[in-house]
């Protein structure tokens, strides 16, 4: 996998492009602001971006900006964002860029480099990678008023913390069976349609907070 990292300090870039390389990811390219990174990706054709969502000249929302513009050039192109901070509102924009081929994820999740790789081979797969502790704040933060039930409540938030349907069944002492018959009465009462399927389990914890 080749990709093109965007990252404002040098020393954290370098770090991160090394142990990626360690890891069979060809970093080849590195950036300190997004400036020119749409032009070179159009160019070179990366697999993938990784964009750290502070980057100069305002450190503000640049990662997001050059995401959304990266995906007007290149509909396809995998991106994973990375931040120092939880930031729902943040999140948010990022997919409405898109939820296929799309990531958040924390700095501090960085330290597992075996973590992202798998997360930027899923990104190439088209899933949407989400940080578990982002994806809790935005749960924690939902309106008391929803369509979903107490026991529909507490298996989305053990999807939000990126448990299996087996290990919610675990969790909870239920069967699979009916964890997977609540999943699906989940994303029917909040309208996620079945050709999103890749993408549902975060889509929903999504959706239930949207109108808080």
């Amino acid at each position: 996998m080749r990709v093109f990292l965007v990252e404002d300090s040098g020393l954290f870039r370098q770090v991160l492009a090394e142990a990626l390389r360690i890891h069979g990811v060809d970093v080849v390219d590195q950036y300190q602001d997004a400036q020119q990174i749409v032009a070179d990706v159009a160019s070179l054709r990366p697999d993938a971006v990784i964009l750290d969502i502070r980057l100069p000249p305002t450190f503000t929302d640049e990662g997001i900006r050059a995401a959304a513009a990266l995906r007007r050039a290149s509909p396809d192109l995998p991106i994973l964002i990375l931040s120092a901070l939880s930031d729902p509102s943040l999140l948010e924009r990022l997919l409405d860029i898109g939820t296929s081929g799309v990531g958040y994820l924390l700095k501090d999740r960085v330290e597992d480099v075996d973590g992202l790789v798998t997360a930027l081979r899923r990104l190439a797969d088209g899933d949407t990678v989400v940080d578990p502790t982002v994806i809790r704040s935005l749960v924690g933060r939902a309106r008391p008023a929803s369509p979903l039930t107490l026991r529909e409540k507490e298996i989305l938030r053990l999807v939000a913390e990126g448990y299996s349907n087996q290990g919610i069944a675990a969790r909870i002492a239920l069967s699979q069976k009916t964890v997977e018959k609540h999943i699906l009465g989940i994303f029917e009462k909040l309208g996620l349609p079945r050709e999103v399927d890749r993408n549902r389990r975060v889509l929903a914890v999504l959706e239930y907070v949207r109108e808080r």
